[in-house]
């Protein structure tokens, strides 16, 4: 039985749908990047985040892009957790742990009334927001008719957890994914610890 998440929502840009590693996605939406190739579909949830590829191809297909990918700095990252701290106290959700990167957030997240996906709209939504009110949206500068282009993927991944080993891992991973990315530790106030 599923009982926690370990989610990962996406920056734009961050790993496209024809990702020469794989990608989750069945489709290509986006002209520009169709000439790339079509989705690189995968099936199992393991990690391709270090296999070999075409480096190469993926820095051309991100090129094509409509808008530049998204790299969140110091600001953006602050007010991110500050969008997910109003989702999380809106939703009820338990977070046990989160780290906010470059170009990709991770969360653990308690099972919940409602779906996995749909938590995930909703923190990219309060986030998106937190962005455009603290006046540092990444995508600001393609705003048209005072609407911005959201800075996040569409969709999100998730990793099912089931057992208090898989979520301390997973936990841990997480509070030390900052360091691998060179940003110090993480530390936010809506975390809350694993249950005992």
């Amino acid at each position: 039985m599923v009982r926690w998440y370990h989610l990962i929502l996406s920056a734009y840009g961050f790993w496209l749908p024809n990702d020469p590693r794989g990608s989750w996605s069945d489709f290509v939406g986006a002209w520009e990047l169709l000439k790339f190739g079509g989705p690189t579909t995968v099936t199992t949830k393991r990690s391709y985040a270090h296999d070999p590829h075409d480096r190469s191809l993926r820095f051309q297909a991100k090129n094509s892009l409509k808008y530049p990918p998204v790299r969140f700095n110091d600001q953006q990252r602050q007010a991110i957790a500050q969008g997910f701290g109003h989702a999380i106290i809106d939703g009820s959700y338990h977070i046990h742990a989160c780290c906010i990167g470059h170009d990709h957030a991770h969360l653990v997240v308690a099972r919940h009334e409602r779906s996995i996906e749909a938590i995930s709209k909703h923190l990219k939504s309060k986030s998106s927001m937190a962005l455009r009110s603290s006046i540092c949206h990444p995508l600001a500068a393609y705003a048209k008719n005072n609407s911005i282009p959201t800075p996040w993927a569409e969709g999100c991944w998730s990793v099912f957890i089931s057992d208090f080993e898989h979520l301390s891992q997973a936990v841990d991973y997480v509070r030390r994914h900052p360091a691998k990315e060179g940003l110090p530790p993480q530390n936010w106030d809506f975390t809350i610890p694993i249950p005992v």
